[in-house]
């Protein structure tokens, strides 16, 4: 990176937890809202960074992903701006099942995503290799109109995964050993030669006891 390539800061984050996280229910591109809890950890998420000095916030178009983007937006004054790139991989058949539903009804099928087959995708839903591509293209192209800001993407799990992958070097089928919990942060740097990995899964500020003090942000 250089004076000529100033690098876009990114803090990328998954939405709020919702009903079906909790159920290990596959939402995909189904548009699920938050619940209690997501908005509690939105909340959190807000006041946490209320002093990062943002220039953009940016969310997938999904009620999950906006509900904490809205929050998190007007906590530090600013719109939030729509991208249906960074939605979720759309999972096809497996949507509103969950976990073990797929793997009873679709044996072979979850077999093949259990192996993060990067040409596999479940019926009517995306191949993972051209997921990865619309996820990591999408948040490189949002950095590209940022050079040298400071910027918030909220978006999924999938999305997150890929970002790691792509700054971290790790192949799209090598095992997930990272989190990607949600209302974490998560800091990268994006430049014209790709993703830099600075720090991830911070979640302090969904555990430190001090922010229940502090004052509202509004919802």
């Amino acid at each position: 990176m250089s004076a000529a390539d100033p690098a876009t800061r990114i803090i990328a984050i998954r939405h709020g937890e919702t009903a079906w996280n909790v159920d290990t229910r596959i939402q995909g591109q189904l548009d699920i809202g938050l619940n209690e809890t997501g908005h509690w950890q939105a909340q959190r998420l807000a006041r946490a960074m209320a002093d990062e000095c943002l220039d953009a916030v940016y969310s997938s178009d999904l009620a999950r992903a906006r509900e904490t983007a809205q929050v998190l937006a007007n906590g530090v004054g600013l719109e939030v701006r729509v991208d249906s790139d960074l939605r979720e991989r759309g999972f096809g058949i497996f949507e509103g099942l969950t976990y073990a539903e797929i793997e009873r009804r679709f044996p072979d099928e979850a077999r093949r995503w259990r192996q993060r087959d990067a040409s596999f995708g479940p019926a009517g839903g995306e191949r993972l290799q051209g997921f990865y591509q619309r996820a990591v293209g999408a948040v490189a192209a949002i950095a590209a109109r940022h050079r040298g800001q400071h910027i918030a993407v909220v978006t999924h799990g999938g999305v997150l995964d890929a970002l790691y992958r792509a700054a971290s070097r790790v192949a799209l089928d090598a095992p997930r050993t990272w989190q990607v919990g949600n209302a974490s942060i998560n800091r990268l740097l994006a430049s014209d030669e790709g993703f830099v990995l600075v720090g991830w899964a911070d979640a302090f500020h969904l555990e430190d006891p001090a922010l229940d003090e502090a004052s509202d942000v509004t919802s």
